[in-house]
Parts: structure tokens; C-alpha cells; sequence
């Protein structure tokens, strides 16, 4: 499950970004990353969205954005330049640091790799910076113009296509990417990079990855992305781009340690002073439990109920399975939907001061395959006869005793 939630932003100038956080899919953040999308594009390119989840997946939170007069952000991409783009940069860890922690990792992909570089270096916040397929100088973005800078140095203007789309170019975007020198950006910045590059990117050459390794102080590190193309339209380079950025930039953040849980019972369950996220240890599994957000919880995972239900379905499907198998039915797949609700007793000889409740669960089966209607009628009784149903239709008795000094280290 990936969480997401949509935010907007403003920045310098008072124009409204879109942008998009997510949020790992099991747990709290441990760190927050910015990534910055490639020249002319968005938010929701492949490779956004894979490395992205990547990310995620590693528990660390991610907030990416639509520039200004690109995607769903306000503002005219005429009146942009390199250096609007890392005030947006800018705008969006304020906007982070505000709401949530200050970002402490920056991931930019073309010429957004450029524009990370020069925000880290005021962002004190940042631990570790990545490109993809970044320029040396964001100058050399100007190739992609066609043969359109005669015509912006002459008229101040012009429109130029870029990716299929139509964009108009001023003579102020040339002047600033001609303004920066990002050679001693690197040389000051020394902080921990990590350059990734494809030999085969036939639009920022792979040249542009040594000037910018040789130019960075150590830490640094460089990997080659063979075989995946400028953009990582693959899914999977994308993801390999992603996997790499989140495993490297565990040397650099804070990740707490987690303590292993362990018991002599069958299942063990751990659950500290903040929220509802209850760790889980049955037999060699590790499981998340949590409430909804509406009781308090951050929906991590299952509620307890549904754990319950979730026994139940799963034994009623096995047990179903193994009856046919051993009887040679065709029987090819089971589904099992379950809820669980309480319903007041109806008839109650004994809750005439205060009314009872009943835990009710409901359960339809389907079952798959060339069964006759003799052995469908079977197969429902063999359904109710699973371990688990009986259980729960017996009396449970549940004893419980406190301890000190759990085994758990």
C-alpha cells in the first residue's frame, strides 16, 4: 500500500505548487527526501514515481513537485529559470521543515540534478545529495533549444519544442543558466553525493558525470545506469535508479535501531507509548496491526478484527482445499469474503436491564472449478468444520499472567 497525500505550497513569489507526498507504507518516516523532476517535466514521470516508492519502501518520506508553470503549479514557465527552480527547491523544504521535519536528502534527475546541488549548498539541513543524468553546468541544457538561440538572442524570445511540447524560451533563462558556475558550487559544497549516469544517455552525455564526480569532495560515489535511456522510461531502471539512492543514503541518515522481538510463545506483540502500530512476531513472520485513522491510528495495517477475519478466511480456504485434494475434486480456487459487526440479541432471556451483543461474522465462499452441486453442498460443510470456526464458535478460555523481564532484546 503506498500512502500519498496531495499538498500545495507557495513559493518566493507567491505562486501555488502542487506537490505530492509519500509516505512509507508501514511505519513513520524516518527522513525526509525532496526529488526534482527533469527539464519540462512533472511530478508523476515513471521515474519519479519509482524512485519514489523505492524511497518509501526503505522508510524514508518523499516530496515531490511540479515546478513553477509546469504540471498542476501556478505560474508562467516563460518566466522561470534555473535559478526560480531552486527557489522552489527552497520553498518546498521550508515547506517540509514547517509541517513535517526539515528534508535531509535531495534527489534531482536532469537538470533538477543541477538545481539539488545548488539548493544543498544553502539547505544546512541536508545530509546527502543524488543526481540522475545531470548536467556539469545547467547551461548545457541550452542544446536542447534546436537551433532557437539566434532567434531568443535576437527577438528575446522564441518557442521552442521540447519532448513533443511546445515551450516558450526568454533571452532571461539563457543569461542565468550562463550565470552559474557549478564547479565551485561542488568544490564548497562537501557534502555526500552520489552520481548516476547512464553511458547510453544520448541527451546529457555520460562526460557530464565525470566533471561532476571529479568536482565533488569524498564522500562521493558514482554508478553506472547501463542500458537505461535519459529519461528511465524503463520500470525497471527506474526502480535499479531508486533501490541504489535508497540503500546509499542509509550511511547518511539517522535510522533508529530497531530491537528484534523475541518470545518463547508462539506470537509476540509489541506496541510503545505513541500510536497504535503494533509490531508483530508469528513464528519466523514479522506483521504490522493498527486502527484507522478515525480511532486514533495510522492505518499501518490490519485492525485486530481483521486479523481475526483474516484467520478465518485463510483456514477456511485451506481447509476447504485440502478436502477436495484428498477426495480428487476439481477444485480450483477458493475466495473467502469476510466481516466482522455486533449486532444486538434479539431474543435474550437474560438482558432485560441491559441489552446484549452479539459478535457477528459473515462469510461467503466461492469456489472454482467442475464441482457438482452434491460436492459444493460438501465442500460448505467441510467449510464450517475448519479449526478456526470451531474455535471461535467454542468456549475460548484465555489465560493471562504478567512477567518481568520479557525475553526481548
Amino acid at each position: 500500500m503506498l500512502r500519498s497525500k496531495k499538498v500545495k505550497f507557495n513559493n518566493s513569489n507567491g505562486y501555488e505548487l502542487s506537490a505530492k507526498i509519500e509516505f512509507p507504507p508501514d511505519s513513520l518516516p524516518h527522513a525526509f527526501a525532496i526529488l526534482a523532476h527533469v527539464f519540462t517535466g512533472n511530478k508523476n514521470l515513471i521515474a519519479s514515481k519509482y524512485i519514489s516508492r523505492s524511497l518509501t519502501q526503505n522508510g524514508i518520506g518523499v516530496l515531490r513537485f511540479d515546478f513553477t508553470g509546469l504540471g498542476e503549479s501556478e505560474g508562467e514557465f516563460e518566466d522561470t529559470n534555473f535559478s526560480s527552480n531552486v527557489e522552489d527547491l527552497l520553498a518546498a523544504a521550508n515547506f517540509l521543515e514547517l509541517n513535517y521535519e526539515a528534508p535531509c536528502v535531495l534527489i534531482g534527475h536532469s537538470l533538477g540534478g543541477a538545481a539539488v546541488i545548488f539548493a544543498a549548498s544553502q539547505l544546512e539541513s541536508i545530509k546527502a545529495v543524488a543526481t540522475i543524468g545531470a548536467p556539469s553546468e545547467p547551461e548545457h541544457v541550452t542544446h536542447l533549444l534546436r537551433g532557437k538561440i539566434a532567434d531568443i538572442e535576437a527577438l528575446g524570445k522564441a518557442r521552442v519544442s521540447i519532448g513533443g511540447r511546445e515551450f516558450t524560451i526568454k533571452k532571461q533563462f539563457l543569461d542565468d543558466l550562463r550565470s552559474k558556475d557549478m564547479f565551485t558550487i561542488l568544490h564548497n559544497l562537501k557534502k555526500p553525493i552520489l552520481v548516476l549516469h547512464s553511458p547510453q544517455d544520448t541527451v546529457v552525455e555520460i562526460e557530464n558525470a565525470a566533471k561532476i564526480y571529479h568536482a565533488a569532495f569524498h564522500p562521493k560515489s558514482f554508478v553506472s545506469l547501463d542500458g537505461a535511456d535519459h529519461m528511465l522510461s524503463q520500470k525497471r531502471d527506474a526502480k535499479y535508479a531508486g533501490d541504489l539512492v535508497a540503500e546509499w543514503v542509509k550511511r547518511y541518515i539517522k535510522i533508529p535501531e530497531k530491537k528484534n522481538l523475541l518470545s518463547d510463545k508462539e506470537v509476540a506483540v509489541r506496541l510503545g507509548n505513541i500510536g497504535y502500530t503494533t509490531e508483530i512476531k508469528a513464528g519466523a513472520h514479522g506483521l504490522i496491526a493498527d486502527e484507522s485513522e478515525s480511532l486514533g491510528g495510522d492505518d499501518f495495517g490490519p485492525s485486530p478484527y481483521q486479523y481475526l477475519a483474516t484467520a478465518l478466511g485463510a483456514c477456511t480456504a485451506m481447509t476447504c482445499q485440502m478436502y477436495a485434494r484428498r477426495k480428487g475434486w476439481d477444485l480450483q480456487e477458493v475466495r473467502v469474503h469476510l466481516d466482522h459487526g455486533k449486532s444486538y440479541v434479539e431474543d435474550c432471556k437474560a438482558c432485560e436491564d441491559k441489552p446484549m451483543k452479539l459478535d457477528i461474522i459473515e462469510k461467503v465462499i466461492e469456489f472454482d472449478g467442475d464441482l457438482t452441486e452434491e460436492q459444493i453442498n460438501r465442500l460448505m460443510e467441510i467449510a464450517d468444520k475448519c479449526p478456526v470456526h470451531r474455535s471461535l464458535n467454542a468456549e475460548v478460555r484465555i489465560n493471562s499472567s504478567f512477567r518481568k523481564n520479557v525475553v526481548s532484546n
